[in-house]
């Protein structure tokens, strides 16, 4: 049986933070510290005037992240860091893809945005730009099979969640 304290998980965290200079950075020290890479973050303003809501996808042992959660709760501009992992929430995710293509690779580009309720934004002569939402799986699955074109610039916001219900993020 695998030890907890070695077992890996990716992590969603969710923070509530007071919206202040220095704040993005003495979280992200809280990762740096411990080693601890982040691999997508989104910060935007919340609801309440002054606060801002964060949005942090982590990988590592479940006890370390477990640690950096504690940490961050103990921070004076931190209102709540909750881990949503395990949660039954919302997450999504933003993606533009720009790709190369011919007239005739058109179609079979635009079946497949289709496919992944995808909008085309923008179209040129020689590129069509596909706008999707929706879990970071299907994100990566729409990039997979954008990419057997000439998948020439991808921008991802990274996952953004939201607790379901009366349930606080």
């Amino acid at each position: 049986m695998e030890n907890a304290a070695l077992k890996t998980q990716k992590t969603t965290i969710g923070l509530l933070v007071n919206d202040r200079p220095g704040v993005l950075m003495r979280i992200s020290q809280v990762f740096a510290r411990r080693g601890y890479n982040i691999e997508s973050l989104v910060v935007s303003p919340a609801h309440l005037p002054h606060t801002s809501r964060m949005t942090i996808t982590s990988s590592g042992p479940e006890d370390v992240l477990h640690q950096i959660i504690l940490q961050l709760n103990k921070l004076v501009d931190v209102i709540h860091a909750k881990d949503h992992t395990d949660d039954q929430a919302v997450t999504r995710e933003l993606a533009l893809f720009k790709v190369g293509c011919s007239v005739p690779e058109r179609t079979e580009i635009l079946q497949i945005a289709e496919a992944f309720r995808g909008k085309t934004v923008d179209i040129s002569e020689e590129t069509i730009t596909i706008e999707a939402t929706g879990t970071s799986d299907k994100m990566d699955a729409l990039e997979s099979l954008l990419g057997k074109f000439d998948l020439r610039e991808m921008v991802r916001t990274g996952k953004v969640v939201m607790a379901r219900g009366g349930q606080a993020t």
